[in-house]
């Protein structure tokens, strides 16, 4: 078996290159999704580097303490990830309520399906049991993720259905069950489609580093066999555990529909940086080499205004900042040659209004 080739930044920066390909695509194309593609890689570089640091740690301890809190850690991420990115809409306690539901999804498949599926001895070693758990909530999060979006749009928009069944005298409970079980099934069409391609078409990740780390090929299916159904037990458990805390929310116990209870702004952290970097911005664009200041009427309409450098009150501070930088001293002097020909056509032209109007006179 051949080793493996070693990586540098270079190569994850060719790799880069193909993502930033399709961002040059799509702004050429007007597509709209380059800065998310972007922001997305950038992310994933930032992201794997920080986990690579903390799992080296973790791995040379090989303390059950601190696998237990990289497994907790890991779910509140996720959580995190499912209720404030990937879900448009969120209901009265989301995060709690999503991170309860992966908790209950992910441990107990993660340390059945490694104790006796898969003959780990102990099963929470460290290089075995993380990346297992790491591949169930990646999928996890895409369930929950699309079946609470498809929840959140059916109580948005399409309510009357829901409305009819109380009306009618329908449980929460069987008014509910109609929309709950749409949005199960589209949460889990990715994974039932990924079991069905998978070995015939597609060849999985884990799969492959099995191979590449010296497993035989049977090994390593049987492998991927175990990991695959592990994932699908426990994409289905956290989504329908999420369902049932939303369609809870989101219908009372007195079987009244709360859509008051439904949120589609942006994540108040999110609003509140949208907030400091317009801010920001404004600050940036309102930095200038000299600051015009309030003056008369004329000198606002250009008609009589004054150049900066001409005025007494010229700020040091401006001055030093345009010697230091060759550029804004360039600028600077531009634009007083500019203000200086505005102020001489100006003043010609209130000479030439005066001429007319005394030859006006004379001649009257």
């Amino acid at each position: 078996m051949l080793d493996s080739a070693h990586l540098t930044w270079t190569n994850v920066f060719l790799g880069l290159l193909f993502v930033i390909f399709d961002s040059v695509l799509s702004l050429l194309l007007g597509l709209g999704i380059g800065g998310s593609l972007l922001v997305a890689s950038v992310r994933c570089i930032i992201q794997l580097s920080i986990m690579a640091l903390v799992l080296d740690k973790v791995f040379m301890s090989n303390n059950i303490w601190g696998v237990f809190g990289i497994a907790v850690l890991l779910n509140v991420l996720g959580a995190f990830e499912a209720t404030y990115n990937k879900a448009k809409r969120r209901f009265s306690n989301m995060f709690p309520l999503v991170l309860c539901a992966m908790l209950c999804g992910t441990l107990p498949i993660s340390i059945l399906g490694s104790e006796f599926a898969m003959a780990q001895r102990p099963f929470w070693q460290p290089d075995q049991y993380i990346p297992i758990l790491g591949m169930i909530l990646g999928n996890a999060i895409s369930a929950i993720g699309v079946g609470m979006n498809s929840i959140s749009k059916e109580f948005a928009e399409n309510r009357d259905k829901v409305e009819t069944y109380l009306a009618m005298g329908a449980s929460r409970f069987e008014a509910c069950k109609p929309v709950g079980v749409e949005a199960l099934k589209m949460a889990l069409l990715p994974t039932v489609n990924q079991l069905s391609v998978i070995g015939l078409i597609s060849i999985p990740g884990m799969m492959t580093g099995a191979i590449v780390g010296g497993k035989s090929v049977e090994q390593a299916a049987r492998l991927q066999m175990i990991i695959m159904f592990m994932i699908s037990a426990s994409s289905a458990l956290c989504t329908l555990g999420a369902l049932v805390f939303a369609l809870s929310t989101l219908v009372d116990s007195q079987h009244r529909i709360r859509p008051d209870r439904l949120d589609s702004r942006k994540p108040i952290m999110y609003r509140w940086r949208d907030s400091g970097l317009e801010r920001a911005w404004k600050g940036v664009l309102s930095l200038k080499c000299w600051g015009r200041e309030k003056g008369s009427e004329e000198e606002r309409r250009g008609l009589l205004r004054v150049p900066e450098i001409l005025r007494s009150d010229w700020p040091p501070r401006a001055a030093a900042q345009c010697a230091v930088n060759p550029l804004l001293a360039f600028v600077a002097v531009v634009q007083a040659f500019s203000m200086t020909t505005r102020l001489a056509t100006s003043l010609k032209t209130v000479q030439l209004g005066a001429f007319r109007k005394k030859h006006t006179l004379t001649f009257a």
